[in-house]
């Protein structure tokens, strides 16, 4: 296994992290304009963009651990692309490896910061939601006035006009 083939499908992943950012800030136009329609469609995309990443994913951890026992290293459940920098022989390897991580990293970090936001944005668009619901929705005191008057036994005295002692 080779440091490009490392390369290139962290390129990759590059690609379809930008993409799936890209689609993190249109959720964010989505939310904010209230479009349910536009949001379903949307989930939808980010599914198959999580689908290819985690492929390319799996992908890229055969790859690493690969290189790392073609090197005689002992690989560990986690191998990382780190790892590799280390092990590389050739400066310009760990470079390109280098640079792509860190675009990759930092694509990921402002993922993270825009999905944030957006679950921000749902959690107060359902408290609006709710609180719309709370105000439309009768309340309980409001529908049953008082448990005397439902049994049909009211606090006033009943006066009779029949005396039944005479």
């Amino acid at each position: 296994m080779s440091v490009e083939a490392i390369s290139s499908t962290l390129t990759m992943l590059e690609r379809m992290h930008k993409s799936l950012l890209e689609l993190a800030f249109k959720k964010t136009e989505i939310i904010k304009s209230g479009d349910i329609e536009a949001l379903d469609q949307l989930l939808k995309d980010e599914q198959a963009h999580v689908a290819a990443i985690d492929k390319l994913e799996q992908q890229r951890q055969k790859q690493v651990t690969d290189y790392l026992e073609a090197k005689g290293l002992a690989s560990s459940d986690k191998t990382t692309v780190a790892d590799v920098i280390e092990a590389a022989e050739q400066q310009a390897d760990k470079a390109t490896l280098s640079a792509v991580r860190e675009r990759l990293m930092q694509i990921i970090n402002d993922l993270r910061k825009q999905n944030d936001l957006n679950q921000k944005l749902v959690f107060q668009s359902l408290q609006i939601v709710n609180l719309t619901l709370d105000a439309v929705r009768p309340r309980t005191e409001q529908m049953n006035y008082s448990s005397n008057e439902v049994r049909g036994t009211n606090t006033i005295a009943k006066k009779s006009y029949f005396d039944s002692q005479a």
